[in-house]
């Protein structure tokens, strides 16, 4: 089996919520500024076809503004589009161009024409159109800047035509409707309907930004959750793993209680030497290579006592891995197996080989004996020792593991190889990083 590519330095944790937001925000303005181009292109041609009915005056008006706004749309596709996030800036003076374009036609119009003929035209819409995209790109502050820029802006240009004094003021709106003149009534709607509207944007966005916290903190209470509840199978494998231990060691003691007291005391205190090794480390689901040797070393000391002779017990560890960090307690298990299952039954005991290396990316561990084997490995049944490792293996690191356990009558094998990575501390001090 070909065993994955294993980006193995530590991703950046993204932040939910808020980072999200920001990069639908950014995926947004691009897509808005697409529609900014389109619409643009579709006035374009409307005003090509309504050029004759309009004075030389209006038809340069409309080209001048129209060829202005839809030149900065498409540069911004070779300028900005290519880069992988937009500038910020750019979800500000995106819509305050579009709202001076308006407000520069309103006003020509009204130098041209009349200012009456500048305040009834349908380009007045666009403001709303405008402010209606804001939650969709900006933020609270830059949606509260743009709102109240469409309001002093509009509301600006009614006064100029005001005092400018060719802008008659009727009382009555249904009389200024179809009059050359504009009622007060009817600018001052219009602007408290812009200013709602820009309230109403500016409330949006910023309900987007809250619902996006919530989620950010539901996130991460849920990411902790999952994460503890990984530390509680994990422990709970591991502490699985102890009583097996203890039983089977304590079994083989008081088998040799009454017919070798000196080899039982031996045993008790290897056994004794052994728990308190492990135990400093009881907390930690990862340990480096060189303290998980140390533990399996005092285990075979135990085993000695017991195998004599019998037992011959090789380590091979390449010295430059001795600081890779792999699952704590993930060796004694294996090394138990070998013993128990292949050289127990055997007279003249035999040889269990431990190896480590590493192998680019990975790490590899194998524990292998010339015991019995197994004669018929479709009929095995993996004990606690073996299932217990491989559940341990799928928790700690999911998919980036493998573990292959296999004989035949020559010996049996378990090899497993896992990402290399050593603890943050000893990067630090210049350590072999994560690769």
């Amino acid at each position: 089996m070909t065993l994955p590519a294993l980006p193995l330095s530590e991703a950046p944790e993204v932040t939910p919520g808020l980072d999200l937001l920001d990069a639908e925000r950014d995926r947004a303005e691009r897509f808005l500024n697409g529609v900014r181009g389109v619409v643009l292109i579709v006035l374009a041609i409307a005003a090509a076809v309504y050029a004759p009915a309009l004075s030389p005056s209006l038809n340069r008006l409309n080209l001048v503004v129209l060829a202005v706004t839809l030149t900065w749309a498409i540069a911004q596709v070779p300028l900005f589009h290519r880069q992988a996030r937009l500038p910020t800036w750019l979800r500000t003076i995106n819509p305050v161009v579009d709202i001076s374009a308006v407000t520069t036609i309103i006003a020509g119009y009204g130098v041209v024409a009349t200012p009456a003929v500048a305040l009834k035209t349908p380009i007045l819409d666009a403001y709303f159109v405008i402010l209606a995209a804001l939650p969709v790109a900006s933020s609270v502050r830059k949606a509260t800047l743009v709102s109240v820029l469409v309001v002093l802006q509009y509301a600006g240009l009614v006064l100029l035509f005001v005092a400018s004094g060719r802008l008659p003021l009727i009382l009555d709106p249904i009389e200024a409707s179809a009059a050359t003149g504009v009622s007060p009534l009817d600018e001052g709607a219009k602007i408290l309907l812009l200013a709602c509207a820009g309230a109403v944007a500016t409330y949006a966005t910023r309900w987007q930004e809250r619902l996006a916290l919530r989620y950010a903190e539901a996130a991460g209470q849920g990411a902790q959750l999952k994460a503890r509840l990984a530390r509680s199978e994990l422990q709970a494998l591991k502490l699985q793993l102890q009583p097996h231990f203890l039983f089977n060691t304590l079994n083989a003691i008081i088998s040799l209680v009454h017919r070798d007291a000196h080899r039982a005391e031996q045993m008790v205190s290897g056994l004794s030497e052994l728990l308190r090794v492990s135990l400093g480390s009881a907390g930690e689901q990862e340990v480096t290579l060189a303290r998980e040797l140390e533990v399996l070393q005092h285990y075979v000391d135990i085993q000695q006592v017991r195998f004599g002779d019998r037992l011959v017990v090789a380590v091979n560890a390449e010295p430059d891995i001795q600081q890779a960090l792999v699952p704590n307690l993930i060796l004694q298990p294996l090394v138990e197996n070998a013993l128990k299952h292949g050289l127990a039954s055997r007279v003249h005991g035999g040889h269990v080989w431990v190896e480590a290396r590493r192998d680019g990316l990975w790490l590899q561990l194998r524990v292998s004996d010339d015991g019995v084997g197994e004669p018929e490995p479709a009929l095995r049944r993996e004990g606690v020792g073996l299932s217990n490792t491989r559940a341990r293996l799928q928790q700690l690191y999911g998919e980036n593991q493998r573990m292959e356990a296999g004989g035949d009558l020559t010996g049996f094998r378990v090899t497993i190889d896992l990402p290399y990575h050593v603890a943050v501390s000893d990067r630090a001090r210049g350590g072999t990083p994560h690769e």
